[in-house]
């Protein structure tokens, strides 16, 4: 059985941007990307936590460096820019895999520079 766990977020991002005429997604900073672990096309889940809302999409290329995080699309309506997020992605887990499991947290500042990258201390359950 397949569990599925964290594996990575990105922490008190502000979104910058919000185009409602577009297909869909989340566009985010390659940097950004790179730093939790992200794919183009990657499912993510976004908190957003100025008004509760909780949904998924996937994520979309952004200009390097640029601290870009813009709400496509339907996603538009859940959030407005300045907004402060947290974006998560998951991954499924075999149980041989979880004492292993790390996830990395990115912490980033005002702007969504990266502040800080780092894996999780400890796999859940203790390493058990």
């Amino acid at each position: 059985m397949l569990r599925s766990f964290l594996r990575s977020k990105i922490h008190r991002a502000t979104v910058t941007q919000s185009e409602l005429d577009y297909e869909g997604s989340l566009t985010l900073d390659t940097d950004l990307m790179e730093a939790a672990g992200l794919l183009p096309f990657e499912e993510v889940v976004i908190s957003n936590l100025n008004n509760g809302e909780r949904f998924s999409t996937y994520v979309i290329e952004g200009a390097k460096g640029s601290g870009t995080i813009c709400l496509n699309g339907p996603t538009a309506r859940k959030g407005m820019v300045g907004d402060r997020i947290i974006i998560f992605s998951y991954a499924l887990v075999s149980p041989e895999e979880i004492p292993h499991l790390q996830p990395i947290i990115v912490r980033v500042d005002g702007k969504n520079a990266i502040t800080s990258r780092k894996m999780a201390n400890t796999a859940p359950g203790g390493g058990k």
